[in-house]
């Protein structure tokens, strides 16, 4: 889990790395737009081998939630 929001939080440039955590509804942060969310898709699948979609990425409310996601289709 923790390469996981390591990896996931070097898409945001301007959040303190410290914010992201399991329980991070990374939805409401400032920086999230529809373009981190298919920085999200791009790094899942290059660095997890799993491919999301849109919908999966909305469906999944905080970090933990898709790293369970991803876990569950490896």
């Amino acid at each position: 889990m923790k390469k996981f929001i390591n990896d996931f939080a070097q898409l945001f440039d301007d959040v303190d790395n410290g914010v992201f955590t399991p329980e991070t509804c990374f939805h409401e942060l400032e920086e999230y737009s529809s373009l981190t969310a298919l920085g999200i898709i791009a790094m899942i699948d290059e660095e997890y081998g799993v491919q999301l979609r849109g919908d999966d990425i909305r469906g999944a409310q905080t970090i933990g939630a898709l790293y369970d996601l991803v876990q569950s289709r490896r």
